[in-house]
């Protein structure tokens, strides 16, 4: 069974508090909880959990088992500006649910959210590492 911090890539403050909270009955529980918590984490909160999060296209000798299950081996030049470009703009990390998805599709969606606001882009990769969770814990 996945742990909390295998789905959430670590113990990151919501990690933690998550398991506070616990124990869970279910995975469905247990991700309720998780986009219950987001809003009431502090900015700093935030940005810690989001930067847990490897980078899309990170070296995949850094990348955690399932990531690299998730993310596949190969390497983009573009992603990797892309993602240091994202990452001056918003001052966290791009986090996308890839899904499986080709690097090539995950480029074109970089490339959108980087015309979005701090704002939007915090609550979307905050979203996504609870859909990343949620189908880590449902494997």
């Amino acid at each position: 069974m996945t742990t909390v911090e295998e789905a959430l890539e670590g113990t990151t403050p919501l990690a933690q508090k998550v398991r506070a909270g616990g124990p869970y009955r279910s995975s469905a529980e247990l991700i309720a909880q998780m986009r219950a918590i987001l809003p009431a984490l502090t900015e700093e909160e935030k940005v810690e959990t989001l930067n847990a999060h490897p980078r899309i296209g990170e070296d995949p000798g850094r990348l955690s088992t399932r990531s690299l299950q998730e993310q596949g081996a190969d390497s983009l030049p573009e992603l990797e500006r892309l993602n240091a470009d994202y990452e001056r703009r918003f001052g966290f990390r791009f986090v996308v649910f890839v899904n499986r998805r080709p690097k090539s599709e995950i480029v074109e969606v970089l490339r959108r959210r980087l015309g979005r606001s701090r704002a939007e882009e915090m609550e979307e990769g905050l979203h996504a590492i609870v859909d990343i969770a949620a189908d880590r814990l449902r494997s």
